[in-house]
């Protein structure tokens, strides 16, 4: 079953994690057969270290890379992304808070679009280790590349993948997750959602305490604690509400990261939240 290990490393009793609905899988599989834009989704993870959980729906499930740099926009910089295991369609609209256990950490829908294969046979393509296809999110758009690669960082495992941005219109050397850092579904950031949740959960103990993830999550925990705090009125002012928007979707005069490098393609039409 596609979602076992998925399954086996969580416990739903406590994690707001979606645990999948098998009906909606098998739905999901006959209706994106073939060449046909399918979902797709960006999680940007911060859990022990910071990663951006890039996700590829197919065959009913959401195929999943962790990349711990994020995508990047420029052809020459080519990104590490080691496939974990396969998530249920549900998640491709989670944001929130995982208090404990595996992946324990705040999570934020940093990107959501449409895929489209540019190969026929996309199982044949992963067997491969060359998947070539078509973006069109909030942030990332454009022609991309996952190629798997038996490198230095997996022992040779067949999970390291490398994640490459193809030279088009919007490609660039615009750093797309320092340009657009939040979400495109709260419009906020991590503080944001934890505070939102439960800014208290993690005094004590957090999913890390000690360098970069450790200072990041003390910051963040403090300025939630500060949000919750202050008067109704006042709550305002962080992450896309105190920045003019600039989600990357519309900061930079309504253009998208890849637009803000200066790519020539007319931005299409947004929805206002993100769909399965």
């Amino acid at each position: 079953m596609a979602l076992e290990k998925y399954r086996e490393k969580r416990n739903f009793k406590e994690s707001p994690e979606p645990s999948g609905d098998t009906k909606l899988a098998a739905e999901r599989a006959r209706k994106t057969k073939g060449v046909k834009p399918r979902f797709f989704c960006v999680q940007k993870h911060l859990a022990s270290h910071l990663h951006y959980d890039f996700r590829l729906e197919h065959d009913g499930v959401l195929l999943s890379w962790a990349v711990p740099k994020g995508p990047a926009l420029d052809p020459a910089t080519k990104r590490l992304a080691m496939m974990v295991e396969d998530h249920p369609i549900e998640y491709g609209t989670f944001e929130g808070v995982i208090p404990s256990g595996y992946g324990a950490g705040i999570v934020m829908l940093w990107d959501a679009g449409t895929w489209t294969p540019e190969v026929d046979d996309v199982a044949a393509a992963l067997k491969k280790g060359d998947l070539k296809f078509t973006l069109n999110g909030y942030k990332l758009k454009g022609s991309w590349v996952l190629v798997r690669t038996k490198g230095k960082w997996a022992g040779g495992s067949d999970r390291s993948w490398l994640l490459i941005k193809h030279r088009d219109d919007w490609a660039g050397d615009v750093d797309i997750t320092d340009f657009a850092p939040l979400s495109v579904k709260s419009k906020g950031d991590f503080a944001d959602i934890l505070a939102a949740d439960n800014p208290d959960i993690w005094i004590s103990h957090r999913p890390a305490s000690g360098g970069e993830a450790g200072a990041m999550f003390e910051k963040i925990i403090r300025r939630a604690l500060e949000m919750r705090a202050a008067p109704v009125g006042e709550k305002g002012g962080t992450g896309a509400k105190g920045a003019k928007g600039a989600t990357g979707a519309k900061g930079a005069k309504g253009a998208t990261g890849a637009r803000g490098a200066g790519a020539k393609k007319k931005a299409t039409k947004r929805r206002t939240s993100p769909r399965v």
